[in-house]
């Protein structure tokens, strides 16, 4: 069971802004194979500035919103991190990777495909820790 990891032709660094890097990230969710009742919503959170390399943190939020429950008892994040060598070509892309929330495991775009049971674990142990209190 081979799956082909999607993944998008990223922005060089000499034409990255913090809009386009969101717009990048958006359209990287957009191959992601998750249900249409997922709902996002994308933030810039900051610039770190780095001695070689300057990277760009992003915050994507995950809930299912439902007639019933328009507002989600708990939200699944997933932080996105852009960085631009200030060493290598200003015309290579820019080197992407994220994390889940509760996570320390880092992601590549271009190495993994994403799993909806991602989200589905993170709000289901959210939901499991908050009854429990």
């Amino acid at each position: 069971e081979t799956e082909s990891v999607k993944n998008i032709q990223w922005i060089t660094g000499n034409n990255f802004t913090v809009e386009r890097g969101q717009q990048q990230i958006e359209e990287y969710i957009s191959t992601w194979d998750v249900h249409r009742s997922w709902l996002h919503c994308s933030e810039f959170l900051q610039e770190e500035e780095l001695r070689y390399s300057k990277r760009y943190h992003y915050r994507v939020c995950w809930s299912v919103p439902t007639r019933r429950k328009p507002i989600p008892r708990a939200t699944a994040s997933i932080y996105f991190v852009i960085e631009i060598s200030k060493i290598k070509p200003a015309t290579l892309p820019v080197e992407v990777f994220f994390t889940l929330e509760s996570s320390r495991l880092i992601h590549r775009p271009e190495q993994c495909q994403f799993r909806e049971k991602w989200l589905k674990d993170i709000i289901e142990n959210k939901i499991i820790l908050m009854e429990r209190l």
